[in-house]
């Protein structure tokens, strides 16, 4: 076996863990905060039916906090197990985040969620109150410091190699923690998990409605949902164009690849609303375009440039040339460490060092590569264009359609007729599973779209590996499977369980009801 094969293999390792990990992070980022609003309510009106909701909507919150732990645990021994230099090379800049999500989020969140469910009998309503809003707190303070490390991957700033340890290490951990990239990263990625927590809800409540069981907190249920789904849904469009904002600031590579523009066009691009990428042929084929909206959306002006592929292509290629410039520099102070011409132009280049890296996939030796050699690694800086164009267009498409959604159920709540038209409610409950797809596709783009680097422009992918046998890679590879397996069919009959179950306490003060009837043509 190859060491790229190595490399795939812990991609797809890792990969399969982070995406099998942010299914309970959306919900849980959700839940958390829709427990604070009903809890509100709760603790303001004093009636009991509020605090029956609190408790039935937190035990699935404390199902799905659980795998989320269990799950993420394992995620970040793997930085340590088959990404060895990476955790080497910039640990000093990526370690930081994480131990602080660790001291100041993660024990926060851990402490709060026992107090929520061992606390109801021995905390007055306002206390109880402020336990639960903390937990919503450290729920998002987890997933900031997450970001804040992830978003350094994808703009690194605020670090810079350091020749004497051969590392990057950190200059200016403000620049790290107020990363342009992290902080529009966090805001939709907080933003798409409120969505999730509201369809979650939206859709269980739509059950019972279709069942007849529950009316009453099925009813309050998809309102607060309606509310606080439509606020966030919006918020995931704003959000999201300021994230794409920044990518097409500091990656405009991705930004290329998501709209499958090989050539540079004139100021104001269009947009490829339908189109098959043909990576081979540099073309799109069957494609339909919208004038002037890709310009207008990625640099908020008509005269702003989206620059192409194959304009960006060329210009790593400039890179990786300079790139070899300082590597050079580089191996003649390890010879010789008093060289100050040497020192010099290490120091003007050294901003492309991580582009002649690329050319270790190719030559041991950088600093005399060929011009094929560097065709063929500017060539690897394009990610693969089809599937992030797809996934791209089905994730913008589904956030229309939760707008759609919330809003449609704000304006049946508003006007009390959430419960009287059945194919609403089945659309409800057949949009369970859209957020998480979203939510998928949204990581893919961001993760994919970064492609050949583990950070960008710094350290390649195929570079970050532990030296480990690929036989090792198969068997952590097949256990994590079976585990995760295993952890998934028990999750989901712990929620299949507890939905089935209800509220018990609601359901003793409400008479079970019957299943609503089919609207008459009159209706």
């Amino acid at each position: 076996m190859t060491a790229m094969d190595l490399v795939e293999l812990s991609r797809l390792q890792f990969g399969l863990t982070a995406m099998y990990h942010f299914l309970f992070v959306p919900l849980t980022l959700g839940l958390s905060v829709l427990l604070a609003i009903m809890e509100a309510v709760w603790v303001m009106t004093g009636r009991p039916i509020w605090r029956d909701m609190v408790k039935f909507w937190g035990v699935l919150f404390g199902i799905n906090f659980a795998m989320g732990v269990a799950t993420g645990i394992t995620m970040e021994f793997q930085f340590g197990t088959n990404w060895a230099y990476y955790a080497h090379y910039v640990g000093d800049i990526f370690g930081a985040p994480l131990a602080i999500e660790g001291l100041m989020a993660f024990f926060l969140e851990a402490t709060f969620v026992g107090l929520f469910f061992f606390g109801w009998d021995r905390l007055g309503r306002v206390q109880h109150l402020i336990v639960t809003c903390l937990l919503a707190l450290g729920t998002n303070l987890s997933a900031l410091w997450i970001l804040i490390a992830n978003g350094w991957m994808q703009h690194p700033v605020g670090a810079r190699f350091n020749l004497d340890t051969m590392r990057m290490e950190v200059t200016d951990f403000a620049a790290v923690i107020f990363n342009p990239v992290a902080q529009s990263k966090f805001v939709h990625t907080v933003s798409a998990g409120y969505v999730t927590g509201a369809v979650f809800v939206l859709a269980i409540s739509a059950w019972y409605l279709l069942n007849g069981r529950h009316r009453a907190l099925a009813l309050r249920s998809m309102t607060v949902a309606a509310s606080f789904g439509l606020a966030s849904a919006l918020s995931v469009v704003v959000l999201g164009d300021e994230s794409g904002y920044t990518a097409g600031e500091n990656q405009k590579m991705k930004i290329a690849a998501i709209e499958a523009m090989w050539q540079t066009e004139p100021a104001p691009a269009s947009f490829t609303l339908f189109g098959m990428p043909d990576q081979a042929a540099r073309r799109t084929r069957y494609e339909i375009r919208i004038p002037w909206v890709l310009g207008l959306i990625a640099t908020r002006s008509a005269d702003g440039i989206v620059t192409g592929i194959d304009d960006l292509v060329a210009r790593a290629e400039d890179r990786i040339r300079s790139g070899m410039i300082g590597y050079g520099a580089l191996e003649a102070l390890h010879k010789t460490p008093d060289a100050p011409a040497q020192r010099q132009l290490f120091e003007a280049h050294v901003d492309d060092l991580g582009y002649a890296l690329l050319l270790k996939r190719y030559t041991a030796q950088p600093a005399q590569a060929t011009d094929r050699e560097i065709k063929a690694a500017a060539l690897d800086t394009v990610p693969a264009v089809l599937p992030l164009f797809w996934s791209f267009r089905v994730m913008v498409l589904l956030g229309f359609f939760f707008i759609a959604l919330f809003a449609s159920a704000f304006a049946l709540a508003a006007t009390d007729r959430l419960d009287r038209y059945r194919p609403f409610l089945r659309i409800c409950l057949l949009a369970l599973p859209a957020p998480w797809i979203a939510a998928e596709l949204g990581w893919y783009v961001a993760e994919a779209g970064r492609q050949p680097w583990t950070i960008d422009g710094v350290l390649p992918t195929f570079l970050s590996v532990s030296s480990v046998s690929a036989t090792n890679v198969w068997l952590s590879l097949g256990g994590f499977v079976l585990l995760y397996t295993a952890l998934a069919v028990v999750d989901l009959m712990l929620m299949v369980r507890a939905v089935r179950l209800g509220p018990s306490a609601e359901e003793e003060r409400t008479p079970a009801l019957h299943p609503l009837p089919e609207p008459t043509a009159a209706e």
